[in-house]
């Protein structure tokens, strides 16, 4: 009888107990086998169980709604994996980036080895498997994944923080723990201020850590942070995407880093010049200028509508795309400009250089090796006056005899070359020339230079010639004393 009991008890309480948990909320999201709470594989909780999770066309732009429903920072990463995994279902999404949660994206419900509605090959054979988000900082309100107002997350909310308790040690750890380049612009103000609260915090990071995390930390020093002092970041776009074989950074077939190694990227041929938009503007190289079809390649094919800031916001496709070779405006490195002068007439001035008049002074244009052949065009804005010059060796000298106020100005190397059927050009900085009065007249310094030179030489020819001559008197006395010496040993033998 108490057996009995004691199990009736045993399966009341097993069924309460099963009857007090709930199940997930419906299109739940969650990161499995990862290594913090914001990195792992990606699941969904859909129609009663956990399936696998499919974007349509692969793109950060989902995998940012993803870390913005776990409440983490930024996407820093991700890769790809089986789709289907230990016959689970999967679910496809489409978003557009801007959704808080994945409930707010397109959904397409998918059953093992099959893909409703989904056309062949958009995710067959693989899937996100895993994404990492930043855990304590993240960028909002900017225009890409690399810039924005800066958030760190302090007892389970979002605070901005304050620009005197940010610097640029600060900046460097937030991009790179964010997967983007180095900090190009710090400035509070620049991406709004938010609605939420200020960090009563302040950064000690010294710029070598990993992660804001790692960076100590301290009181703040100021009781209040004024409007428009939450500080916003920009930083440059990440190092993962190359131009090669073209001679040039900003020309060559189109490269992104992905998963431990340089792959080459491909596009469907109406979305090549979206795709070398984005490819010119990531590299800093300006606009495109040509995209020329490459040979088909596997496995890293991506669709951009044309203003995204980098490859990583393009979505993914795994397929066979023809590669491209994407040639960018600003394929020529910027030229240097200097200035010299034989006769000592320059002079470093508060405002540049200066020089005096009457003297010959030349401009040099040069280029580092790149393209062979080319032009100089030196341009003087204190006039219409140009002049131009083939480059040989890559370098050009104009020659300015006796300077005059006429010559005060600012001067820019332009150099021309025609390369890849296109003719490119590129500036270099300003020169800005100053003329000023020679202490001396110039005729006199001559002069003076020219008798200096001179006396060098007269005095170099005495000091060289004076022990020659002694040398000879020397010889010629010792001749001498032997002719002697001879002529007495004679007379003495006989």
């Amino acid at each position: 009888m108490i057996p009995a009991v004691i199990l009736i008890i045993l399966f009341w309480s097993t069924d309460l107990q099963a009857q007090s948990v709930s199940p997930p909320a419906e299109l739940s999201v969650r990161l499995v086998n990862g290594t913090t709470s914001c990195s792992g594989t990606v699941e969904v909780f859909y129609e009663g169980e956990w399936s696998g999770l499919c974007f349509w066309w692969q793109s950060m732009r989902e995998v940012k709604v993803v870390c913005r429903q776990l409440d983490c920072g930024n996407p820093v990463a991700e890769s790809s994996g089986p789709l289907i995994e230990d016959g689970r279902g999967v679910t496809l999404f489409s978003c557009k980036g801007n959704e808080s949660s994945i409930r707010e994206c397109v959904i397409i419900k998918g059953i093992p080895g099959i893909l409703v509605g989904v056309l062949p090959g958009d995710c067959e054979g693989e899937y996100y498997h895993r994404v990492t988000c930043s855990e304590s900082v993240r960028l909002v309100d900017g225009a890409g994944l690399c810039s924005g107002r800066v958030e760190v997350k302090s007892n389970q909310s979002w605070a901005s923080v304050c620009e005197a308790d940010f610097d640029r040690q600060d900046a460097e750890v937030v991009c790179r723990e964010l997967g983007c380049g180095a900090p190009a612009a710090l400035q509070g103000g620049l991406y709004g201020e938010g609605e939420g609260q200020t960090w009563d915090k302040e950064l000690q990071c010294e710029g070598k850590e990993s992660l804001l995390l790692d960076c100590d930390t301290s009181d703040r020093k100021h009781n209040t942070c004024l409007p428009g002092n939450a500080v916003g970041l920009t930083c440059s776009e990440p190092d993962d995407v190359r131009l090669v074989r073209g001679g040039s950074r900003c020309a060559g077939g189109v490269e992104r880093y992905d998963q431990g190694e340089w792959r080459t990227v491909g596009a469907e041929d109406w979305d090549q010049e979206d795709v070398a938009a984005v490819v010119c503007r990531q590299l800093g190289c300006g606009s495109t200028v040509s995209v020329l079809p490459g040979n088909t390649t596997r496995r890293f094919g991506v669709h951009c509508d044309g203003p995204e800031s980098s490859l990583g916001e393009c979505r993914r496709r795994y397929d066979l795309y023809p590669g491209l070779t994407v040639i960018c405006s600003n394929l020529l490195v910027q030229p240097d400009i200097s200035l010299t002068d034989s006769m000592g007439g320059v002079s470093r001035g508060p405002q540049g250089p200066e020089m005096f008049r009457g003297y010959n002074f030349t401009i040099t244009c040069s280029t580092q090796p790149q393209h062979p052949g080319g032009s100089f065009l030196l341009t003087f804005t204190g006039s219409n006056r140009t002049q131009t010059q083939p480059a040989v060796n890559h370098s050009a000298a104009f020659l300015f005899p006796a300077a005059d106020d006429s010559h005060q100005g600012n001067y820019r190397c332009v150099y021309d070359n025609y390369v890849f059927s296109h003719n490119f050009s590129s500036e270099s900085e300003l020169l800005s020339l100053t003329v000023t009065a020679s202490p001396l007249p110039a005729f006199i310094v001559r002069h003076v230079v020219v008798l200096l030179i001179l006396l060098t030489a007269i005095t170099a020819s005495y000091l060289y010639y004076k022990p020659t001559r002694r040398q000879k008197r020397v010889n010629r006395v010792s001749s001498m004393d032997l002719h002697v010496n001879g002529d007495g040993l004679s007379e003495l033998q006989s």
